[in-house]
């Protein structure tokens, strides 16, 4: 594996342990796309630094987890706002 690599995957690593991020915001801080993010975090990373993987995945477990109500969260923010604008239908 490139040097390169290997220090972006401890540095993506290292990010999402402080700041608990989702893989879209950090790939969106970093410039890096979602795959590679996501390549590095959960492909990647246990070459380089078995322990802060292990860490990383019970975070991106735990975004796994809640996904689902975020996605309602959005969809229910997304039809409030059409509805507001005279877009949407009755609900």
């Amino acid at each position: 594996m490139h040097e390169t690599i290997r220090h972006r995957c401890i540095r993506l690593g290292e990010m999402v342990i402080e700041t608990k991020k989702t893989v879209r915001a950090i790939a969106s801080t970093t410039g890096h796309s979602k795959s590679t993010v996501h390549k590095d975090l959960t492909e990647r990373l246990h070459l380089v630094d078995p322990q802060l993987a292990r860490e990383v995945k019970e975070i991106l477990a735990y975004h796994k987890s809640v996904r689902h109500l975020r996605g309602g969260e959005a969809t229910k923010r997304k039809w409030k706002t059409k509805k507001e604008d005279g877009k949407g239908r009755d609900l």
